[in-house]
């Protein structure tokens, strides 16, 4: 959420970001205004009527005590009483809608952040390795993962519906061990590894961004009364783990990796990639959550985003890291980097990881903040996070670049380990 006070001071400011982003916010922005205006005047009229009842108060003793009339007095405090009331219940309800803007309204970009209508106008900013060359006609991971009977939609669609996966045999095993792998490396790196709920309240979707803005786009349950949601990423729980407390400053930065499975109904996106595992309904991913003081946010969002191209790079596999445009950039996040991995069946590069910086966008409506003495005011905090990296999207990145003339998959050296085998074959 913006700071109020940012939109006060420079609306045109906000007003031009949000045009940068492919957006007119402008009405929302001048209604935002309107009501800070409008709360401070009644804030300022309910302040004189509260100095009044101070005042007699003070005064209504002493008239007692000389054996004056206090009727009138009294008469006036009750008025008085009435309008101060009145006075917080329309403050109330100005808050309430002034938030609820508020929460519609998306993050400003960094100035360093390209200008840009969408993820044609996002600049590679570097690339490892090559494109993945074949002296045979490669295949699609899910043709090669029907040819070795370790991928199954056709059964999950049975059980459940479209969009989602088994994984049999060696494709099970693939996949998790590449999940045990990315968190044996990144906590390498110093991370904490936690294993989170993967059910949350609409507090902590609100927290991270989810709520109000994307609720089409996620599962939601009822559970004993209460509206949960399925998560859509680990980066909710995990942020949340700190909703509404204040930090020791000497514990900052703190750094969380966590596996979860990610649930997203993606109403927007029907009928996109709906063969293979690019785009489920149900996948695994290891997230990277990182709380920092605000002046060492930029350089750990540089560091997160080499920490998650590390395990890419230890599985050899091509990729590149691209910004974010103005257009293409994620409602919360100030900037953001995407790491897109090479897929022989789409000759292009494919996202597997977004790494962003949202400074305090999410603290605020977490509250989220810390201090370095007991005596200092509470700040917030930044928060970043950055998938470390996409699972599914691995194990098919894997199977397109590591398949070999006859049918089978080499497994990638690092693997091999977790693997106990040095490739899949039928």
């Amino acid at each position: 959420m913006l700071d109020i006070k940012l939109i006060r001071t420079n609306p045109d400011l906000v007003k031009q970001a949000m045009k940068n982003r492919g957006k007119d916010m402008d009405a929302a922005v001048d209604e935002i205004l309107a009501i800070d205006q409008k709360r401070r005047e009644i804030g300022t009229r309910a302040d004189a009527m509260k100095a009044e009842q101070n005042r007699a108060n003070k005064e209504i003793p002493a008239m007692k005590k000389a054996g004056q009339d206090i009727s009138a007095l009294m008469q006036r405090m009750k008025e008085l009483s009435e309008a101060v009331k009145e006075c917080d219940a329309e403050i109330a309800q100005l808050e309430e809608k002034q938030q609820e803007i508020l929460y519609g309204i998306p993050n400003v970009p960094d100035e360093s952040v390209p200008i840009g209508t969408d993820d044609s106008m996002n600049p590679e900013i570097r690339r490892y390795g090559e494109p993945t060359k074949f002296d045979f006609e490669p295949k699609a991971h899910w043709d090669i993962g029907a040819d070795l009977g370790i991928l199954d939609p056709e059964t999950a669609g049975k059980v459940t519906g479209a969009r989602f996966h088994f994984y049999i045999g060696a494709g099970a095993r693939l996949e998790r061990a590449i999940i045990n792998f990315f968190l044996d490396t990144h906590t390498q790196f110093g991370y904490t590894e936690v294993l989170p709920p993967f059910i949350a309240n609409g507090a902590s979707m609100t927290g991270t961004g989810q709520l109000p803005k994307f609720a089409e786009d996620m599962y939601r349950l009822e559970v004993e009364g209460q509206e949960m949601y399925l998560i859509p990423t680990a980066e909710v729980p995990v942020t949340n783990m700190h909703r509404e407390e204040i930090l020791d400053g000497s514990r900052l930065p703190i750094r969380y990796c966590a596996y979860s499975a990610c649930f997203r109904a993606e109403a927007q996106a029907a009928g996109r990639d709906n063969r293979g595992l690019i785009r489920q309904h149900q996948f695994n991913k290891v997230e990277l959550v990182n709380f920092t003081k605000p002046e060492d946010s930029w350089q750990a969002l540089e560091d997160l985003t080499h920490e998650a191209e590390r395990v890419l790079q230890l599985l050899e596999l091509p990729h590149r890291v691209v910004t974010l445009c103005t257009g293409d950039l994620g409602f919360s996040s100030a900037k953001t980097y995407d790491i897109e991995v090479w897929m022989p069946s789409y000759n292009r590069f494919v996202e597997i990881s977004s790494c962003s910086n949202f400074l305090d966008f999410q603290a605020r409506r977490a509250q989220i903040r810390y201090k370095d003495h007991p005596k200092d005011k509470a700040q917030l905090v930044h928060t970043l996070n950055g998938s470390g990296v996409a699972v599914g999207r691995t194990v098919a990145a894997i199977l397109e670049n590591y398949q070999q003339a006859d049918g089978s998959v080499k497994i990638p050296k690092v693997l091999v380990p977790y693997m106990g085998c040095e490739e899949i074959r039928k």
